[in-house]
């Protein structure tokens, strides 16, 4: 039990900027022994920010409400994700080899690509969450931010590591166990199911969709995946998960 909550501990270390006590020595591969409590992480920055809705619900608009959310998410993370598809962004929107796109993904400085892809991503999300009804945006955002994060699974269950050295991709790329995917997969799929019902079915298969779609991109062009890789599929499965929802509440509401 005392390794199971380490390993809960290390999820929510290595995904957000809580100050959690875990145990780091657990050796090479405890990040990825640590991957099926992603979901459950997911779920804990979406309750923060649901949290953060209902009490600024009282006072301004919904608009300013779904600002202060996002404010919230970014930093909760750190701009962990943001981070990572910038980079991505930089690194295969200039990168012409694989050499390429890992040494600009490396480089600290943003290029006009990331500022691009930072800039689409947070309007984008402020858009689709502020044309989500108030009554459904709480089960759009848990679902949302279980299932983004469960994105890395897949992906690095399925996928090598892109780098010969070790990275922050390839403390999970190649290294997850399948008991480690089921149960992260069975995480995600039961808090889904319990946030948004039958259009969960919508919603897992959007992520599935962009998980698809960017892991073959991935392997084109560079052969696996990078931390990198893993936050941008993270970023474009929550905005393609709030875009499905405002088609199926559009739709439903016809």
């Amino acid at each position: 039990m005392k390794r199971l909550v380490n390993r809960f501990l290390l999820a929510v270390a290595f995904l957000t900027r809580l100050p959690v006590p875990c145990d780091m020595a657990e050796g090479e591969y405890a990040i990825a022994q640590s991957a099926a409590f992603f979901p459950l992480v997911g779920a804990i920055v979406a309750g923060g920010a649901i949290l953060v809705r209902h009490i600024f619900s009282r006072f301004v608009p919904h608009a300013v409400v779904v600002l202060a959310m996002i404010v919230f998410l970014v930093t909760v993370t750190g701009g962990f994700h943001e981070d990572a598809l910038a980079d991505s962004a930089d690194g295969f929107g200039g990168g012409w080899n694989k050499d390429q796109v890992l040494t600009i993904m490396r480089d600290s400085r943003i290029g006009s690509f990331g500022a691009l892809a930072i800039a689409l991503s947070v309007l984008a999300r402020y858009v689709l969450l502020s044309n989500l009804t108030e009554a459904t945006l709480d089960g759009y955002l848990l679902g949302a931010h279980v299932v983004c994060r469960w994105t890395a699974l897949p992906l690095a269950y399925f996928l090598p590591s892109a780098r010969a050295e070790s990275g922050q991709g390839g403390q999970v790329a190649g290294k997850l166990s399948t008991a480690t995917f089921l149960v992260g997969t069975l995480f995600a799929a039961a808090i889904l199911g319990v946030a948004l019902g039958t259009k969960a079915l919508w919603m897992g298969l959007a992520a599935v969709v962009v998980v698809v779609a960017t892991g073959a991109y991935y392997r084109r062009r560079i052969g696996g995946v990078t931390g990198d890789c893993l936050g941008a599929s993270n970023q474009l499965t929550e905005i393609a998960l709030y875009f499905t929802g405002v088609v199926l509440e559009t739709v439903g509401g016809r």
